[in-house]
């Protein structure tokens, strides 16, 4: 069955981005530099799933587009990670609970990251307690 690896987004400012990714306990797992751009793999200890960071050389204008929908952490403390990402100037949404029926099935909050990535952080419970 094939395994799902990484997921890339471009990023404007390689410094802002990783100060931001390490918020959520990514680190670099590996770095590779071109001519034209870098790329930088973060990862964590709790997935094999790694998020790559394109930085272009030069000119690094782009347009996000309008078919990204967001990346999604989840987190045992939700609340502590909420007041970090707030301390450090990201001004995260307001925390939620979602519960169409009445029974919560997801507690989170989204954050969007330097260059405007979407980020959704939900606690482990729920759907997610074994993940």
């Amino acid at each position: 069955m094939p395994k799902m690896i990484h997921s890339m987004i471009r990023v404007r400012d390689e410094a802002r981005s990783l100060a931001f990714y390490e918020l959520f306990g990514l680190e670099i797992a590996e770095r590779l530099d071109f001519e034209s751009f870098s790329l930088i793999y973060l990862s964590n200890a709790e997935s094999g799933f790694e998020l790559e960071l394109t930085v272009n050389k030069g000119d690094a204008s782009y347009d996000l587009g309008n078919g990204y929908g967001h990346l999604a952490f989840l987190e045992d403390d939700l609340e502590a990670l909420h007041q970090r990402l707030a301390e450090a100037g990201h001004a995260p949404r307001e925390i939620k609970d979602f519960a169409p029926d009445g029974e919560t099935v997801a507690r989170f909050f989204f954050v969007a990251d330097p260059d405007g990535y979407e980020i959704e952080v939900l606690a482990r419970k729920g759907r997610f307690a074994a993940q």
